[in-house]
């Protein structure tokens, strides 16, 4: 109703300040409640975990992005809220109006783009230093990565990711092949990621690390283990029919049992690993599909049927050189 006053029967009963002054003193309250509980009782167990540096710096960016999500949800609950309660139809006099404060308000539009501009920028800012402080995140940074960790001597550990296995070879232990990632707690680690034929990706989620297994391409990414434990590692790439069943498992041990591991692989395998091509950060793909193999005879002649466009078989083609040869 109106007490004269023009315009007075478009403004809001009390005026819109007291209002603005309710919501946000609402929206302080619980935020202050909802957002130091989330982060102090939920947020140390969120994934992936504290398996490696990389999981334990992943874990703690949800958290403080899910704990800064759940204030912002809280003010639109909390305005939301406000507006349904106090005008509500049934507390309106007359044809509810929208009135001028309805048309516009400058101080509110000033606000809200100045405050999601800040916290755009502010979550950039904080993403990109989560980036380069852990050595790149567990990331795949390409064969030269921008960040690398303080350590000047990582554990190289080759993957090699092919329809539909990945193998993982040991460079600082003769260069040995094997289905089984074993990796020393507390160590650094350098994980040269390449693939034999498609396209494959080298996804070890609870250890933080995520890279794409490109053939012909090293793909290194970093972490650093510090807590015990298996983990699973999939392929997440779509790489052909059985890519849904490329997956493995992992794990940290103690260094102690991991040299141990290491040593007796190295002895065990030493017959086999002379005949794997010498240790390179890529492999030439095989041209036959999902045996991975490699034929190096291309490249020096002593097969006929390869490729014309690289030094790569054709398809069946070893195999009828094989024959041809043991005939």
């Amino acid at each position: 109703m109106s007490d004269g006053r023009p315009g007075a029967a478009d403004e809001p009963r009390g005026g819109h300040a007291p209002h603005l002054i309710r919501i946000f003193a609402i929206w302080a309250v619980l935020s202050a409640i909802a957002g130091p509980l989330f982060y102090l009782l939920v947020g140390p167990h969120l994934p992936p975990g504290h398996m490696t540096s990389a999981a334990s710096g992943d874990a703690w960016d949800l958290n403080v992005v899910t704990t800064m999500a759940i204030i912002v949800v809280l003010g639109v609950w909390t305005y939301f809220g406000y507006c349904l309660v106090t005008w509500r139809s049934s507390r309106v006099v007359g044809e509810p109006v929208v009135g001028r404060w309805g048309r516009g308000n400058l101080l509110v539009q000033t606000s809200w783009i100045t405050i999601t501009t800040l916290a755009v920028m502010g979550l950039f800012v904080f993403g990109t230093i989560e980036l380069i402080v852990p050595a790149g995140a567990g990331g795949g940074e390409g064969p030269n990565p921008v960040w690398t960790p303080h350590t000047k001597n990582p554990l190289v550990v080759q993957v090699i990711a092919q329809q539909w296995l990945f193998t993982y070879r040991y460079p600082s232990f003769g260069g040995f092949e094997t289905t089984q990632l074993i990796l020393p707690d507390h160590t650094a680690i350098a994980f040269h990621v390449t693939s034999l034929d498609v396209i494959h990706d080298f996804w070890a989620y609870q250890l933080g690390v995520k890279a794409d297994a490109n053939p012909d391409y090293d793909n290194v990414a970093y972490t650093t283990t510090q807590q015990l434990g298996h983990f699973v590692v999939r392929c997440d790439e779509l790489c052909g029919i059985w890519h849904g069943a490329m997956f493995d498992y992992g794990s940290i041990v103690p260094k102690a049992k991991f040299l141990s591991w290491a040593t007796a692989s190295e002895n065990r395998l030493a017959p086999v690993t002379k005949l794997l091509p010498p240790f390179a950060w890529t492999y030439t793909p095989s041209a036959n599909g999902a045996g991975g193999g490699f034929y190096p005879a291309c490249a020096t002649g002593q097969v006929t049927n390869c490729d014309p466009f690289g030094n790569v078989a054709t398809y069946g083609g070893a195999a009828k050189q094989s024959a041809h040869e043991t005939a």
